[in-house]
């Protein structure tokens, strides 16, 4: 007979990775390194690798700018740009303080998805200057990631930096996000035997995550009316008294307010949750920022995901024992892991794979159901609704997916074919995960202690 586990040792389990990365961090003293990818046979290489030789590439790409695609790593490199002032669920702590976390999203990027990325911190929090300073250092990059910026000028920047460069740029926790929800959301109706057109969401908080995920629900075919959102006031609806000064200060959530809520629901996170069923949580990282009694008064089958870092807003176990049928975090010590990191390296992959302008709604909403394709594949449980990072084989499969959307949309410089884009994404994560094991093997990277 199976041992049933003890809150205390779930709770343990919870605390590893956190006493873990206290070793780890000053053990290693970061997390990603320069190296070449050129080959040095000899000392004389470097006059073909920089001067005099490399004047030629640089009056090829003085004569046509495309040509730095060809010559230069550009096409490869994203920023991983931010101002730490909404770092994971730890909040404003800057951006001295968030370096280990944009960090680690580079090296996400490279081990899951090929791309060479950089953290970039910006010490300000002027919005304006934080887009002139990207804006500055765009020529460098093939594309931007925008990483933890408090809610709402987090809006605002992408949408100006989408408007003034000519790359693309993303907001993970926004975009990212939406699209690995979505994934968990298609493939958890799939088991419950619901509609995504019929069923009813409850969303909690109205930060940079879920107020893009709305808007994907939305253009995914979610009714409008049938959502209810809630944020640090209570449920969103046109009679609030605030909402004429929404309209002025966050316009994004002044927006949902007029769309969603078709019932005119009021109240908190209880009277929410009451009926619904998928609750979707990106709010205040818990224990107990959603409680127990709450959810019992879902819907039968009932599909919630809390992903509030480092702590989900109610914990799994608890959850489960009031009714919830498939529950997700954002820790990779649960299971249903809806966590970006299985959306942004494979999304970018297909953007840069054919030099993409922009990365649209619909190029995330196509790898959301590349994503849960994958997962269906290999069979859909209660507790395996979206893949895990070790079923590596999602990143070229939704790179695809992503790339054929973007050149169908005509953002695409290059149109390569469906099988090309496949085979290159494929064959590039494969040299990334390939070189990392080969520089543990012999040394270059040490084992942990």
């Amino acid at each position: 007979m199976e041992r049933k586990v003890s809150v205390e040792e779930l709770l343990a389990k919870a605390r590893k990775p956190a006493e873990e990365a206290m070793k780890l961090h000053p053990f290693y003293k970061g997390k990603i390194q320069v190296l070449p990818k050129c080959a040095i046979r000899n000392m004389d290489d470097f006059a073909i690798w920089y001067t005099p030789g490399v004047a030629e590439p640089c009056k090829d790409i003085a004569k046509n700018p495309d040509m730095v695609f060809e010559h230069t790593n550009k096409a490869n490199f994203v920023a991983v740009a931010s101002d730490g002032t909404r770092v994971l669920g730890l909040g404003d702590i800057g951006p001295l303080a968030g370096l280990p976390v944009m960090e680690g999203k580079a090296l996400l990027f490279k081990y899951l998805g090929g791309v060479d990325a950089f953290p970039i911190m910006i010490d300000t929090k002027d919005p304006d200057k934080f887009i002139e300073t990207v804006k500055m250092i765009a020529p460098t990059f093939g594309g931007i990631n925008l990483e933890d910026i408090a809610s709402p000028k987090c809006f605002y920047i992408l949408d100006e930096l989408r408007k003034q460069l000519d790359i693309p740029v993303w907001h993970d926790d926004q975009q990212g996000t939406a699209a690995i929800t979505l994934a968990g959301v298609i493939n958890g109706l799939k088991i419950v035997g619901k509609k995504l057109n019929e069923v009813t969401f409850a969303i909690i908080g109205t930060g940079s995550a879920n107020t893009c995920l709305i808007r994907t629900l939305i253009k995914a075919g979610v009714p409008p009316g049938n959502i209810i959102a809630v944020d640090s006031k209570g449920i969103l609806h046109p009679n609030r008294e605030d909402i004429k000064q929404l309209k002025e200060k966050n316009p994004y959530k002044y927006d949902i307010a007029m769309k969603t809520n078709k019932e005119g629901r009021q109240g908190g996170i209880a009277e929410a949750l009451k009926g619904v069923d998928v609750a979707i949580a990106a709010s205040k990282p818990g224990p107990g920022t959603i409680k127990k009694e709450w959810v019992a008064a879902m819907n039968d089958d009932a599909i919630m995901f809390a992903e509030a870092n480092p702590i989900p807003e109610i914990w799994p176990w608890e959850a489960k024992e009031a009714g919830v049928r498939i529950f997700g975090t954002g820790r990779s010590d649960f299971p249903n892991q809806v966590n970006n990191s299985l959306g942004f390296p494979g999304i970018f992959r297909g953007t840069l794979d054919v030099r993409a302008k922009t990365i649209t709604d619909e190029m995330h909403i196509a790898a959301a159901y590349a994503i849960a394709e994958v997962a269906e594949q290999k069979g859909l449980r209660e507790d395996y609704i979206v893949p895990t990072m070790d079923d590596w084989e999602v990143f070229p499969h939704e790179a695809t997916a992503v790339a054929m959307k973007a050149i169908e949309q005509g953002v695409a410089r290059i149109k390569p074919s469906r099988q090309e884009i496949y085979e290159h994404a494929e064959a590039i994560i494969k040299h990334a995960r390939e070189m990392t094991k080969a520089l543990m093997k012999h040394g270059y990277i040490k084992n942990p202690p």
